[in-house]
């Protein structure tokens, strides 16, 4: 044992919910080498018998529902609403995986020169994932099912702000039939972290975070030669093209930045808006985002809870003061609110440009920023004047055009026309440029942890 601890603080009441003692260096490598011992046995079981596991997480997600979403709401601030939507989505990628997985990672038969060709999709070994606080149910379940499918043993540094949630998951998988030890949970420090990536039997490394940290974690795991996948953030626009349906716009736009109180990689951050419809857009949106019921998580009709911490309030807070001294104005909010717990308003900036935080940077809470563009064409390029490419989305009823828009021009990973949504389980997830590399969710994201064997048998 060490004599450091990590302590969760509910950022309602700014009280402490658990205190979890940090792992010592033996017991962070016991809890490797136990997943280890578990995946020799694991990866011997069938693509069925896996599938059922799965198939039996989904269903004891579902049972634990309540339970969850709850210990979310206390760890982080999500609404509970919003809590229970991210259990359901968990539970369906489980369903996905559990009954598409073992038709996806079949064998596959190919014909080559002079006999026959097999291509096996094998498992690798143990993963590691490095996960941030803001899904703490998704964000785990996103890269751990698909690796549990393909055989892999699977490992979690969850943050620190989610401890008991990722203890939580790791109990809801042994209920459901998970061997004990293939999901390994640990307490540890960014030190520990690195000499986890090291470890000899720790074959890949998964991290959803800042892209500072995504390029720290991906030249430690390169120094050792291990495959990485990230996913880090982004500044995604959703752009308002001449001809779209103004009102579903503005409804849609103000949903997509307040999802998950504005603390979601893939929320709708920049707004490009057309001079035709700027203004129209500009007041609808001040309105919609003054209309905002901030409040108790808990309750049903508080619309936005607080922050996870009072630094990441600090921070957001400090990115709108200095847009705003760099040129940038205020329509609705803006303003620390004077009151227990973490809370930030709904915040629309305009007059944002180039060299302000709310141009250039990701901010992780609930700031909108506007910006106009002269037409359709000028839009698009200010989206992609960024080096984020996570997500984005386009408003036009146009949508043949758009489509195309979409698939030709826009540098970005992941696109919506006409809406907004986080992720689906059949869908690739995952972006471009100081986004990250690689894939989660779908077919795509189930094979990039998996051994690709070519075998060629003489006729």
């Amino acid at each position: 044992m060490t004599d450091k601890t990590i302590e969760t603080i509910n950022p309602l009441t700014e009280q402490m919910l658990k205190s979890y003692p940090v792992m010592s260096d033996k017991e962070a490598m016991d809890v490797v080498e136990n997943c280890q011992k578990a995946f020799l046995d694991w990866r011997l079981k069938s693509l069925d018998e896996r599938a059922s596991v799965i198939a039996a997480i989904a269903d004891e997600l579902r049972n634990s529902k309540e339970e969850f979403a709850q210990l979310m709401t206390d760890e982080m601030g999500k609404l509970l609403s919003d809590g229970r939507e991210e259990i359901e989505l968990c539970a369906s990628i489980c369903d996905y995986t559990a009954k598409h997985g073992p038709e996806m990672l079949a064998d596959e038969e190919h014909e080559v020169p002079e006999g026959r060709g097999l291509v096996t999709y094998s498992p690798l070994g143990v993963i590691y994932g490095i996960q941030p606080w803001n899904f703490p149910c998704y964000q785990a379940i996103r890269y751990s099912i698909s690796s549990l499918m393909v055989g892999n043993g699977v490992l979690l540094k969850h943050s620190e702000n989610c401890t008991g949630s990722g203890l939580l998951l790791r109990d809801i998988y042994e209920r459901a039939g998970l061997p004990k030890g293939l999901f390994g949970v640990l307490l540890i420090t960014h030190d520990q972290s690195d000499a986890i990536i090291e470890h000899k039997l720790v074959r890949g490394v998964t991290l959803t975070g800042s892209d500072k940290a995504g390029r720290t974690v991906a030249q430690k795991a390169a120094s050792v030669s291990k495959k990485t996948v990230l996913e880090l953030g982004s500044n995604d626009a959703y752009m308002v093209f001449d001809d779209a349906d103004l009102d579903l716009a503005i409804k849609t736009c103000a949903q997509g930045r307040l999802f998950n109180n504005g603390q979601t990689c893939v929320n709708a951050k920049r707004f490009i808006v057309t001079e035709k419809n700027y203004d129209a857009f500009v007041e609808g949106y001040a309105a919609a985002f003054k209309d905002v019921t901030m409040g108790d998580p808990n309750e049903e009709d508080t619309q936005l809870g607080p922050l996870v911490s009072s630094s990441q309030r600090d921070q957001i807070h400090k990115q709108v003061e200095e847009s705003v001294s760099k040129g940038a104005k205020i329509v609705a909010g803006g303003k620390m609110p004077d009151r227990t717990g973490w809370f930030y308003p709904a915040t629309a900036l305009v007059d944002v440009a180039p060299g302000q935080p709310a141009y250039d940077d990701e901010i992780f809470g609930p700031v909108a920023s506007i910006i106009k563009a002269k037409d359709d064409e000028d839009a698009m390029r200010i989206a992609n004047d960024s080096r984020y490419g996570l997500g984005g989305g386009i408003f036009s009823k146009d949508v043949d055009r758009a489509v195309k828009m979409a698939s030709t021009y826009f540098d970005t990973g992941m696109i919506n026309i006409n809406t907004y949504s986080i992720a689906s389980p059949d869908m690739p997830f995952g972006g471009v440029k100081d986004s990250g590399y690689g894939r989660e969710h779908g077919e795509v994201g189930l094979k990039e942890f998996v051994n690709v064997k070519a075998i060629t048998i003489a006729a």
